[in-house]
């Protein structure tokens, strides 16, 4: 019977031949290759990757820090300290951004950034500087918070799901209590304790507590890895179980393990940034995104652009984060088909045309 006006058979072939194109591109390549090809074709991962990486260099060039104990200084010619003159704009309101992009053919200034692109605030610290020093430390969080997370929840999630028993039973109890009582609780102790000590220090202690979910998504892998005839056939070997865990099964995990990471590093910028607006993050006389959101929030109605800065950076590397996470799945996940272009399937149904044709002969 036909359907839509193609027959069952011609339906059949035109799937069986858009998945032989797929398995052409594939055959002969190891899986870090067969990954690598997925991933480099996700559009949203690649121009995520471009934008994040141009947004940290961005950051950590402009207006300097310190890295491993060395400082260094920016390009831009204000630091957070430095308080110039503060600009009138209009009547009642001080601190106009001075960056326009619209060219003056089209009826504006002209392309240009202005002494102070983002502004100043009310005292006249150039808001460009604040923004990025604000940024650095978010990222800083981000990275941090992910690495000591991964790694925690990697080892719990290998070691609960491995054994099993007792361990498993101990170490669960342990992750559903972490679980159950809200994050935004348990930040607000450790940045009230800690955020007073510095950006890695309020990083590492939020990193240690936010690996529960992680550990659950491993455990579950391990679970089901150990079961499989590899490990059976590792073991007839002589292996030790260390060594079973970290060369046989946790390689077979590390996309779950990666795409996991990677969404609780964007969390890490909400976490952050929800603990400093609560004034239980990041405390001045340092700045973060969040910070900066709680000190200027009166000053939506009048100078938006206060607010309006630190948000945009918060949602484009919370999407960036995303967007990569996003294609390190699809990559690492072997059930996920890589869509056919128009081209290559106008191409399938010609050779099943000419197929046809050379069968009714």
């Amino acid at each position: 019977m036909a359907l839509f006006g193609r027959s069952k058979k011609n339906i059949e072939d035109l799937v069986n031949a858009e998945g032989g194109l797929e398995n052409r591109e594939i055959e002969g390549l190891t899986q870090g290759q067969i990954v690598r090809a997925r991933f480099f074709r996700h559009r949203g991962a690649m121009i995520s990757i471009v934008v994040l990486v141009a947004i940290i260099l961005l950051v950590f060039s402009s207006v300097g820090g310190n890295i491993f104990g060395i400082n260094y200084t920016g390009w831009w010619k204000w630091t957070i300290t430095d308080m110039p003159d503060v600009t009138q704009c209009r009547a009642g309101i001080v601190g106009c951004p001075t960056l326009s992009v619209i060219p003056k053919f089209l009826g504006g200034a002209g392309m240009h950034l202005g002494q102070h692109p983002f502004g100043q605030d009310d005292i006249g610290h150039d808001y460009f500087a604040l923004v990025m020093r604000g940024t650095q430390r978010s990222i800083i969080i981000m990275f941090v918070l992910g690495i000591v997370a991964g790694l925690v929840g990697t080892v719990v999630g290998a070691v609960a799901g491995y054994f099993k028993g007792i361990t498993d039973n101990l170490l669960m109890r342990l992750v559903e209590f972490i679980i159950i009582i809200p994050v935004v609780i348990v930040g607000a102790v450790i940045g009230y304790h800690f955020g007073s000590l510095g950006v890695m220090v309020l990083a590492l202690m939020l990193g240690l507590f936010s690996w529960p979910g992680l550990a659950r998504l491993v455990r579950g892998e391990f679970l089901s890895l150990r079961e499989r005839e590899f490990v059976d056939a590792a073991r007839v070997a002589g292996a030790s179980n260390s060594r079973i865990i970290f060369k046989h099964i946790l390689p077979n995990a590390v996309g779950v393990i990666i795409v996991a990471v990677t969404l609780l590093m964007s969390q890490a910028i909400l976490l952050e940034s929800a603990l400093s607006f609560l004034g239980f993050g990041v405390v001045a006389p340092d700045v973060s995104l969040g910070l900066l959101i709680s000190q200027y929030q009166d000053s939506f109605t009048t100078r938006p652009w206060l607010f309006w800065w630190p948000g945009l950076f918060i949602i484009v590397i919370c999407l960036t984060v995303n967007f990569i996470g996003d294609g390190l799945r699809d990559a690492f996940d072997p059930r996920q088909r890589r869509r056919i272009g128009r081209k290559e399937r106008e191409e399938s149904r010609q050779a099943i045309a000419s197929h046809s044709v050379g069968e009714s002969k």
